[in-house]
C-alpha cells in the first residue's frame, strides 16, 4: 500500500478524487434541498458530448464540455422559468438529446479512442497534471462562490418565491446554481464519468440528510462522505484493479444505505426536515 502511494499517477488520483468527491457533495447539498436531482444526469450527459465533439474535431475536451453543461443548464432553467415544461421533463429530453449527439460524434470518429471512454466511464488512474490543474482551478471556483453566496442558495434551495419576495435576486442565484452544476459536472467527468458523475453529486447528500437536521451539519457530512467514497473507492480500485468510477459510487451507496438503516431520524422518529 505504502509503495503504491509514492508514485505519482497514484498522488494525483488521490488528490483528483478527493477534490471531486468534495466538490460534488458540497454542490449536492443544494441539488437535493431544490429537487434538482436529475439535473445532474442531463449536465454530465451534455458534457460528455461536448468532449466527443472535441476529440472529434482535434480540440481541447474542457472547453467544448463546459459549453456544452452550461448551454444544457440554461436551457432547462428557461423553460422552468417559462412555464412551458416541467424541470423532469425538460431535462430527460436534454438528457436524450446530447447523448444522441455523443453517439453520433463517437460513430463519426474514424479510429477507436479510449481517452473519450475514459470520460464516459471514469479514469481517475489516468488524470493528467493538466487535468488535475484543471480540476484544481474549477473546483476553487465553484466552491469560492458557494461560499460567497452560501445563504442566498440555502434560501433559494428552500422557497425561492419566498426569496424573491424577500428581496433576494433570486432568478439569478437560481442560474448561478445551475451554473455552478455544470462546472461541478465537468471537473468530475475524467474521474468518476459522465455514466455515474450524477450519483456522486446526489448520494453524499441524500447519505447526510439521513444523519442531521442541521443544515450546516448536513453540508459539512456530505463533504466527509463524499471525499471518503472517493478516497477509498481509488484505493479499493488499484489494490483489487477494478474500474475506479463504479468503486466510488458503489461505496458512496453503501454509506447510504447504512445511514438510512441507522438514521437517527429514523431511529427516533423526528421530523425529517433540516433546520438552520
Amino acid at each position: 500500500m505504502l509503495e503504491m502511494l509514492s508514485y505519482d499517477f497514484m498522488q494525483r488520483s488521490l488528490l483528483a478524487a478527493a477534490l471531486v468527491g468534495g466538490l460534488c457533495s458540497l454542490i449536492g447539498v443544494f441539488v437535493v434541498l431544490r429537487g434538482l436531482a436529475f439535473a445532474g444526469a442531463g449536465t454530465a450527459h451534455a458534457a460528455f458530448a461536448g468532449v466527443a465533439l472535441a476529440y472529434l474535431m482535434g480540440l481541447p475536451p474542457l472547453p467544448l464540455a463546459i459549453l456544452f453543461g452550461l448551454l444544457t443548464v440554461w436551457a432547462t432553467g428557461v423553460m422552468e422559468e417559462k412555464g412551458r415544461l416541467k424541470l423532469d421533463v425538460s431535462i430527460g429530453i436534454l438528457y436524450t438529446a446530447t447523448m444522441a449527439l455523443a453517439i453520433l460524434f463517437i460513430g463519426l470518429m474514424k479510429e477507436y479512442n479510449a481517452e473519450v471512454y475514459g470520460y464516459l466511464f471514469g479514469s481517475v488512474l489516468s488524470v493528467t497534471p493538466e487535468e488535475l490543474g484543471g480540476i484544481v482551478g474549477l473546483s476553487v471556483v465553484v466552491a469560492g462562490a458557494i461560499f460567497v453566496f452560501s445563504k442566498e442558495l440555502y434560501f433559494i434551495a428552500f422557497d425561492q418565491e419566498m426569496a424573491e419576495a424577500s428581496g433576494v435576486p433570486a432568478r439569478r442565484i437560481f442560474y448561478l446554481l445551475l451554473t455552478l452544476v455544470a462546472f461541478t459536472v465537468v471537473v468530475s467527468l475524467k474521474t468518476v464519468g459522465a455514466i455515474l458523475v450524477f450519483a456522486m453529486v446526489l448520494i453524499p447528500a441524500s447519505t447526510a440528510y439521513q444523519l442531521t437536521r442541521s443544515l450546516s451539519h448536513m453540508t459539512a457530512y456530505s463533504v466527509v462522505i463524499g471525499i471518503t467514497s472517493a478516497i477509498g473507492g481509488v484505493l479499493v480500485s488499484s489494490l483489487w484493479d477494478l474500474p475506479s468510477g463504479p468503486a466510488i459510487v458503489l461505496l458512496a451507496t453503501s454509506l447510504f444505505f447504512l445511514s438510512a438503516l441507522f438514521s437517527p431520524k429514523r431511529l427516533r422518529r423526528v421530523p425529517t426536515g433540516p433546520s438552520l
